[in-house]
């Protein structure tokens, strides 16, 4: 049950941090924002951030949080073109 709980915040993390890196959520790296949560929390015992987001936001390069581009990302926005067109 914890295991279910623990996944499920991660999972919501890793949506805010998408939402404010302007990504899809399939390129932000699951375990390098579990990685960051200790950074964070070295940060926070240290006074220089309070917000998790607001965190591995600003240091998203550092941690690498978000993925390389693939071949099937590039095929997933060729195809979403195809059927959306273009979205402001």
């Amino acid at each position: 049950m914890q295991r279910r709980i623990f996944y499920a915040v991660v999972n919501d993390l890793c949506s805010s941090v998408a939402v404010e890196l302007c990504q899809p959520k399939e390129r932000i790296s699951v375990e390098m924002v579990v990685r960051g949560l200790y950074h964070f929390s070295r940060a926070l015992f240290r006074g220089k951030s309070t917000e998790v987001v607001t965190y591995l936001v600003e240091s998203y390069k550092m941690l690498g949080l978000i993925k390389q581009e693939r071949s099937r990302h590039r095929e997933n926005a060729a195809y979403y073109q195809e059927i959306w067109g273009s979205t402001p």
